[in-house]
């Protein structure tokens, strides 16, 4: 047992020793001095009671009951004094708290809250955490699952799985994910078009890593110069575990669960293991692995951009055969007047996919004396999808549109029949809303998919605490992210039949009831094959150097500087309709039969779609790259340097007997971009074009806490901050086309500036009990340069920038009779309100004392400029909210959660095209889990996903109409926890 030195100090020698226990012994002496020898720096991490070693917090937990607080830090020497508040314990842990060998631990999912309220509660940044309970226990299967928890965080699901956040309003390219420390660049993809299938940009996807690999995630809402500038709305840092974070000797932790899905009624194996050895706090290894297997399915009704047909479209319909004898007089006229809007498609659609993944995490540590630490991270993600998708839709092949009517038309000397149109009504907005057609016209679609999504990272670390006032750490690492479809093909058949269709008022759904036979292959013939690729990579390295000074006892000194070369590169491979002329020209090719296959996996309606293996061998075909129609697009390379350094002054001390902390500081960045890409020129050729561009700034930033009382206490912040621009954006691809009147040239804009923000953000926080906190806080941004499409008329080919060479005869002053490109356009401002608050409800009578609750709820307004219209921007709910209730024993645990997210725009409208605006409908996603303790070390766990089978719904919101609706079925997991 600890001695003390003198009345009023206290060593605590070694490893072994019981601080929890020896300084609430001491506390009665008032006064109390602890000298922070390096063996109690070792006990402290001991103790684990955070995910990463802060010996302030782990110092301040050893506290809690004894009525102390930490009255000044210096050097070795921790100064204690009586907290204002006397302990209510007599100097013993409270009664919700476990002693046991020197560990403080609040038992399960409640000891996580906990952890993170004290992360965040002293913090000099507004920022929130999400800490795993132990090994391999993240709160939810998915991490963007457990983001959503989070004050001001919305996600988007896919196949019922989290997939993007939304932080603060401000979409998922505005959001900054870290992990480790460098920034993540995996992206994956999604099953549908209109949620941006193809764009991989800045933005990052969660689901490519399994929850399991994790035990930390910090969300930082407010901007401080240490930090790297970007991520305009926050940043995001992801934490793999460290194996000097555990006591000395083994542990290790399996977790195996099996699931199922309402939908695809498989079963899907979720493994995760993880195992390390701390030599003596001196040498550390630490290995995860986790693995999962699923089947997802996605279905519904969907629709494509609504099609407004003009009087002399309609009458070129009615003089190649199409039938409207059948309406009323009233009813001809309306079609006759160019005003109806017609839904494009009314598909049925089922997205069915395979989902295999892969991580592996190895972190090794070394500290070769108590001062040095040095940790080498790596990390391996891969994610894989197998998809096919299944469609019945109206599908014309000439006239306008995919609407439901066609025209008489040749085929391949196939003769195509006029539709009959017997019934039609349309409501206020002139929306068809029923129709009733003969011989409407349609595609049975078969598309197959192959992606993989690879993710490598490897980090060095170093930590020094070179004197008890001088500390400096930093990291070099690589990471990169590949993405590849090797194969993206679609199988059309074509068949004719007539079609009820009918949407419902609210614009949610809508019903189609076909007058022939879908399942019958004889009614379908080849239509034609689609042959696509496409693949991505970018790589980033990144170097990084602190040092951190402790110039007095309330103020500390940061410097640093950073490095990071991202480069990103992509191309597209299409060949569409390779065999179509073939397929219709040669007798014998028309019947489907030898390769014809009846799908019922969406419900009520069967159809018929092509096997693609028995397509491909019956005809003799293969996926190819070569054709008449083959042509890459969207080739580019983009190159981005950046060279920043900050300068940052901390303090920690008091005004008037009111403790206040915080840092001032101001960041400098300059960054270099080098993009080349192909530009198709006027003869139709693929020519390479290179422009590079910098730009540089400053970025100031302000934080401060005034701890009213030690319950309450309120932030302030303010600072500057950028958000570079998309690559979609900037990539340097486009074309260069010679018309009668002159050229039209379009093209991406290397020469974007970053987005540029003012925030200011202020919030009072109440702690209380072990895990209680209400917080309110109001932030506001004034954004400036949002990149928007500029179109300008008959301007001098030498505004363009680009080289005279993309076409024969061009010149500097050549006219260019349009010339549209992304640029720097719009200002936008964005005011929040969030509320937040958890309790532990041990004030109710047993055996009601067990619950506890989390809730939250974000409000916002935004507007910004589209097209000189004002409006919200584009992905911003106005109101998230998120509610927790759980019951805790020691012994078993159920909890469920609630997550609501309003309405939102996908695009506004452009002015000119009713259907350009585009957005989702308000969802709420209900999750539960459950646990039982059977044993010390085993724990049978049950995980509910997407309870009430949401449905994903997407309107065109001009029109309030449907443009898609889709649901994912309930996913169920039960599994077992071992600790070792």
């Amino acid at each position: 047992m600890a001695t003390p030195a003198s009345a009023q100090t206290l060593k605590l020698n070694f490893p072994e020793q019981d601080a929890a226990l020896a300084i609430p012994a001491f506390a009665r002496h008032g006064d109390l001095q602890i000298l922070v020898s390096a063996d109690l720096l070792r006990g402290i991490r001991t103790n684990r009671v955070v995910g990463s070693f802060d010996r302030r917090l782990a110092l301040e937990m050893l506290l809690r009951g004894t009525g102390l607080k930490i009255a000044t830090w210096k050097g070795s020497v921790v100064t204690l004094a009586p907290a204002t508040e006397p302990s209510k314990t007599g100097g013993q842990p409270s009664d919700d708290t476990v002693v046991d060998a020197g560990e403080i631990v609040v038992t399960g999912f409640a000891r996580s809250i906990s952890l993170a309220r004290d992360l965040k509660r002293k913090s000099n940044i507004n920022k929130d955490v999400i800490i795993a309970e132990d090994m391999a226990k993240f709160p939810e299967l998915n991490l963007a699952e457990s983001l959503q928890r989070i004050a001001g965080v919305a996600i988007n699901r896919e196949a019922g799985e989290g997939r993007r956040i939304t932080l603060r309003g401000l979409g998922p390219d505005f959001t900054r994910v870290q992990l480790n420390g460098m920034e993540v660049l995996g992206n994956v993809d999604s099953a549908m078009d209109s949620r941006g299938q193809r764009s991989r940009d800045r933005a990052f996807d969660f689901n490519i890593f399994a929850s399991e690999l994790f035990s930390r995630i910090e969300v930082e809402k407010t901007y401080q110069a240490s930090q790297n500038e970007g991520g305009m709305a926050g940043t995001v840092g992801l934490f793999t575990a460290k194996p000097l974070e555990n006591k000395p000797g083994f542990k290790g932790a399996l977790s195996a669960k099996l699931g199922t899905n309402s939908f695809t009624e498989d079963l899907q194996p979720r493994v995760a293991a993880m195992a390390g050895y701390n030599f003596d706090d001196r040498f550390g290894v630490l290995l995860s692995v986790a693995y999962s297997k699923r089947r997802t399915q996605e279905k519904g009704f969907d629709t494509y951009n609504p099609v407004q047909l003009t009087t002399a479209q309609i009458e070129t319909y009615l003089a190649n055969g199409l039938n409207i004898s059948g309406l009323t007089a009233a009813e001809q006229a309306k079609l006759r007047s160019g005003t109806l809007v017609f839904a494009s498609g009314n598909r049925l659609s089922v997205w069915d996919a395979k989902q295999e993944r892969l991580g592996i995490t190895l972190a090794t540590q070394w500290r070769p004396v108590e001062t040095l630490t040095f940790t080498l991270d790596g990390l391996y993600g891969e994610f894989s999808t197998d998809r096919n998708e299944y469609h019945l839709a109206t599908r014309p092949t000439t006239g306008n549109g995919e609407i439901i009517f066609n025209r008489a038309y040749s085929d391949f000397g196939r003769p195509i029949l006029a539709s009959t149109i017997n019934s039609l009504s349309w409501d206020e907005s002139n929306f068809v809303n029923a129709a009733d057609v003969d011989n409407a016209t349609f595609g049975s679609e078969h598309r197959r998919q192959v992606n993989r999504s690879i993710f490598k990272q490897i980090a060095l670390t170093g930590d020094w605490e070179a004197s008890p006032d001088l500390t400096i750490d930093g990291h070099v690492g690589y990471e990169k992210s590949s993405y590849k479809t090797p194969i993206d093909d679609k199988l059309y058949l074509q068949a004719q039949g007539g079609l009820i269709t009918q949407y419902a008022a609210d614009g949610e759904s809508a019903v189609n009831t076909y007058k022939w036979d879908t399942a019958d292959p004889n009614n379908y013939v080849i239509r034609e094959m689609f042959f696509r690729e496409n693949a991505q990579e970018t790589t980033l390295k990144e170097g990084l150097l602190n040092a951190r000074y402790q110039l007095t006892p309330v103020f500390k000194l940061n410097v640093g500087y950073a490095y990071r070369k991202y480069a990103m590169s992509g191309s597209d491979f299409f060949n569409d309709g390779l065999y179509g002329a073939e397929f219709k020209s040669k007798p014998g090719y028309d019947s489907v039969l030898p390769y014809a296959q009846v799908y019922d996996g969406w419900g009520s309606q069967s159809w018929v779609v092509g096997d693609w293996d028995k397509a491909l061998d019956f005809y003799g075909k293969a996926h190819t790259r070569v054709g008449p129609n083959a042509r890459t697009l969207n080739t580019f390379q983009v190159g981005e340097t950046t060279h920043a350094g900050y300068a940052q002054l901390d303090w920690d001390g008091d005004i008037a007997g009111t403790p206040l902390r915080g840092n001032i500081g101001a960041r400098a960045y300059q960054t270099e971009t080098v993009n080349t890409g192909l530009l198709a020129n006027a003869a139709g050729q693929r020519v390479p074009e290179t422009i590079s561009s910098q730009y540089s700034g400053v970025l100031p930033a302000f934080n401060a806490v005034v701890e009213v009382t030690p319950e309450l206490q309120i932030r302030l912040a303010a600072a500057k901050n950028i958000n570079r621009p998309a690559l979609a954006s900037m990539k340097m691809t486009g074309s260069v086309v010679l018309g009668t009147a002159g050229y039209t040239v379009s093209n991406g804009n290397p020469r974007l500036r970053p987005y540029k923000t003012t925030d200011l953000d202020v919030a009072a926080e109440w702690y209380f009990g072990n895990v209680g906190m209400v917080s309110l806080g109001v932030f506001h941004k004034d954004i400036s340069d949002l990149v928007g499409s500029e179109s300008l008329f008959n301007v001098p080919y030498s505004v363009t920038g680009l080289s005279t060479d993309l076409a024969a005869g061009l010149t500097p002053d050549s006219n260019v009779v349009q010339y549209t490109r992304p640029v720097n356009l719009n200002d936008a401002r964005l005011t929040g309100l969030e509320l937040a608050a958890q309790a532990s409800l041990t004030f109710l009578p047993a055996p009601f004392d067990k619950f506890g609750v989390l809730a939250n709820v974000t409000l916002i307004d935004s507007n910004t400029k589209v097209n000189g219209r004002d409006g919200p921007i584009t992905g911003l709910s106005d109101v998230n909210a998120n509610g927790t209730l759980y019951y805790e024993t020691a012994r078993w645990g159920i909890r469920g959660s609630a997550n609501f997210r309003s309405g939102y725009l996908l695009s506004r409208y452009d002015g000119v095209n009713p259907a350009s605006e585009d957005g989702f409908k308000s969802t709420i996603y209900v999750d539960a889990a459950a646990f039982v303790n059977l044993r010390e070390g085993v724990r049978l766990t049950l995980d509910a996903i997407n309870i009430t089978n949401q449905p994903e719904i997407q309107i065109n919101s001009s029109f309030e109409r449907l443009h898609n609706v889709t649901r994912s079925g309930t996913t169920v997991f039960a599994g077992l926890n071992f600790a070792f």
